[in-house]
């Protein structure tokens, strides 16, 4: 009997982050009222997004909706647009909406000067009325904007978890991802988050950037290290269309493909063997680190509201967002559009995708199956009333044969190598109507 040997696979094909991507998105029409969205959804736990799309500078792997820099003029209407949306919204939401957890990205939410961070505090507590010094709340930043001003503002407001966006601490690695950043600046603001007291700081590094070495990349995750940093995220350079570096590497390259696969195999040992546990194949979490309760905005539940041009909000029924952009043309056409819209007009959804029933199985096995915890196949057939191999059963197959999934004790289980190509598992389970729209998207 010969061994199974799989066709080649590339293992850095789609980051699934969510499910369906806003790519597949499109104009709803007739626009459906918030209020009609929401009206017979549980609103007891909800997760709020908040979203502000300005950064310092564009680095050259980003592929987010966001603009490079904004002026006070521009801030401050985007904030009022905010709180107008953040009114509407709460008119369409019940008296009983509480928020569970909160999370504010970009963009780089500390773009913003510290009364704006505050004012966006409270435009979110607006929404169900709860303070954010009650939930988990997850903070983005970058090193040249947490600043010990910002980072009090955030501390005071209850963040629980604040994101920093190093990459290397390599000063040549940074500037070939057109990253510009000086190491002592780096140190200065993991150390002024250290100062605030923030209970958890996540460090973003990312391997696959020209020039790194095994050497080097362990080089920046020491030096991480250095900080203990409750997690650390490791990222797989991608090189998209649109970003900074998409005219120098083509996009699928096997000895590329090869050479991240190898530096992420070095990174997950190394941590593994600094008291590092993984719980996906980006993140790791510190052994001794506090339980703080969910951070994952992206989780496979339905029930968030996002608040800015660029927030998704989930229903169990629509999924919804204003359009999406990378091309900064775009981007700025779409930021000027939503501080122009009145409270009136962001009581309609604008951009989004029916949820069937397809659509919702394929979301909860794609968001609870990368997690290196597995997926419960109980909890699968309570939610579906069905086994996921009765809808999936080829695509799991195919999973189990290649040695990446095992079932171990009713629970879907990736193995070490089908963590390692993640990035490729998610995309086989897109289905084929948000294939031909995502396809159709990137050709437009």
């Amino acid at each position: 009997m010969t061994s199974f040997v799989p066709d080649y696979v590339a293992p850095y094909q789609q980051y699934v982050y969510a499910y369906p991507h806003k790519t597949a998105y499109r104009a709803l029409a007739p626009r459906p009222s918030l209020a009609d969205l929401w009206a017979d959804e549980p609103q007891d736990s909800l997760s709020l997004y908040v979203h502000v799309p300005f950064c310092e500078v564009r680095c050259g792997f980003c592929n987010l909706f966001t603009q490079v820099g904004a002026s006070p003029d521009l801030t401050s209407r985007y904030l009022d647009a905010l709180k107008r949306q953040a009114e509407a919204v709460s008119d369409a939401l019940s008296e009983s909406a509480r928020t569970a957890t909160a999370a504010f990205g970009g963009g780089t939410p500390t773009f913003l000067t510290p009364d704006e961070l505050s004012t966006v505090f409270d435009i979110a507590e607006s929404i169900t009325g709860s303070d954010l010094r009650t939930v988990p709340l997850s903070v983005e930043a970058s090193p040249s904007t947490a600043t010990p001003d910002r980072l009090s503002v955030l501390a005071d407001r209850g963040t629980t978890r604040l994101s920093l966006g190093v990459q290397s601490f390599d000063p040549s690695e940074a500037k070939a991802a057109v990253r510009p950043q000086r190491r002592v600046d780096v140190d200065t603001a993991l150390q002024a988050v250290r100062d605030a007291a923030i209970p958890a700081l996540n460090i973003d590094l990312i391997y696959g950037i020209d020039g790194q070495s095994s050497h080097s990349f362990v080089a920046s995750i020491d030096a991480a290290l250095e900080w203990r940093p409750e997690e650390l995220y490791l990222y797989p350079l991608y090189v998209r269309p649109l970003t900074g570096l998409a005219r120098r590497a083509p996009l699928v390259d096997r000895e590329w493909d090869a050479r991240r696969l190898e530096l992420y195999r070095v990174g997950r040992d190394h941590l593994l063997e600094n008291g590092y546990t993984q719980e996906s194949m980006r993140m790791f979490r510190r052994v001794d680190a506090p339980d703080l309760g969910p951070d994952d905005y992206a989780c496979q539940s339905d029930g968030m509201v996002g608040l800015g041009c660029g927030a998704r909000s989930y229903t169990r029924d629509v999924h919804y967002s204003f359009d999406y952009a990378v091309d900064a043309r775009q981007v700025r056409g779409i930021i000027d559009d939503f501080v122009g819209r009145t409270t009136d007009d962001f009581r309609y959804a604008e951009c989004g995708i029916t949820m069937t029933d397809d659509e919702r199985r394929r979301r909860h096995l794609l968001q609870s199956v990368l997690q290196a915890q597995g997926m419960s196949v109980d909890d699968y057939r309570q939610r579906f009333q069905a086994d996921p191999d009765r809808h999936f059963g080829v695509v799991l197959d195919r999973w189990r044969h290649r040695g990446w999934l095992v079932d171990d004790n009713d629970v879907l289980r990736l193995t070490s190598e089908g963590l390692a190509y993640s990035d490729s598992l998610g995309p086989e389970l897109f289905s084929p109507v948000v294939t031909a729209a995502m396809a159709a998207y990137e050709r437009r």
